[in-house]
């Protein structure tokens, strides 16, 4: 990839993804380089949905289009990012399935804002974070056996890195967009209406319900960190640290008593610049990624983790290489 590529993704990411961007910063640069491209074209692809001013529908859609066939080699384009992402694919045996589901997730956004179940939110979660799993996996060049191993756990990672922005985002996601992205089944659970949240009601039912979201992604952290080892050794603390980043917002969540409708949680620059600290000090006493992160994160190591229902599991989401 040419310099000027990796800058352009590294700028995007440096821009509108602070907390990913300071752990990308401490990936060794033949994975640092992919992963600011990467990150690009999840950008790219993002703001054609997500942004509250911008095209009607049909123009989203018609974007999304030209936007997959480039990053499948199909079109040309004059994007650094897009041209250095269609030959990442190349280069990594990333599988036009995954390109497919990223772009086909983005589309779902553009007329579902609902989700009934946690099932339909992680078939959703399908194409916007089992993807980028199964991507950021694909650049790191695994052996067969390593890959096996690592994918189940990357998958769930980030799943939670996105469960953790859900739940943080609440509210701008509704004022913004219109969406709610907590399961209905979950809201009826703790006697929520949609419309509630539609209307801002930060009832203790809703706090309630965001609880118990919170505690199902932090299963999925438990689950994710699990499979680090996996990883390159000289990729492993980058991983962990990003999970800690992410997890953090947990901690926030907490702090304004799972509120997020009133309060947008967010971290810090102190905040972070200290976990980074903190996680690096302990990395040099003991290279284990779980126990790492279970002293220095938001998420609590408890002996029930593993208790929440998650859909069909990641067998479905296998991909063919």
């Amino acid at each position: 990839m040419k310099k000027t590529q990796v800058n352009a993704g590294k700028a995007i990411q440096r821009q509108t993804g602070k907390t990913f961007h300071i752990a990308t910063r401490l990936l060794p640069q033949r994975i640092r380089h992919p992963t600011y491209v990467l990150y690009g074209f999840f950008r790219i692809a993002d703001e054609v949905v997500d942004d509250p001013d911008g095209d009607s529908p049909e123009e989203q859609a018609a974007r999304l289009e030209t936007l997959r066939a480039q990053a499948l080699g199909e079109e040309p384009s004059d994007d650094p990012v897009m041209q250095a992402f269609c030959e990442l694919c190349d280069e990594h045996d990333i599988a036009d399935e995954w390109v497919n589901e990223f772009v086909d997730a983005m589309a779902a956004d553009i007329e579902t804002d609902r989700y009934e179940t946690y099932s339909d939110l992680e078939d959703y979660m399908r194409g916007s974070a089992a993807a980028v799993g199964v991507m950021m996996t694909d650049i790191m060049d695994l052996s067969e056996e390593e890959y096996e191993r690592a994918l189940p756990h990357a998958i769930k990672l980030g799943e939670a890195f996105q469960l953790s922005n859900f739940l943080r985002d609440v509210r701008e996601d509704v004022v913004d967009r219109d969406r709610v992205y907590l399961p209905i089944e979950t809201l009826t659970r703790h006697g929520v209406e949609v419309d509630e949240v539609l209307a801002l009601d930060s009832s203790p039912e809703f706090r309630d319900a965001v609880r118990e979201e919170v505690s199902r992604a932090e299963d999925l952290y438990r689950e994710g960190v699990a499979g680090i080892r996996y990883l390159p050794e000289d990729c492993q603390f980058a991983v962990l640290l990003a999970a800690v980043l992410y997890a953090e917002h947990h901690r926030a969540i907490r702090d304004v008593d799972y509120n997020t409708i009133d309060h947008e949680p967010d971290l810090s620059l102190a905040r972070k610049l200290s976990l980074v600290a903190k996680t690096r000090w302990h990395w040099l006493w003991n290279k284990d990624p779980e126990a790492i992160f279970h002293r220095v994160s938001a998420v609590p190591a408890t002996e029930e983790a593993g208790t929440h229902e998650h859909g069909r599991g990641w067998t479905r989401w296998l991909p063919t290489r």
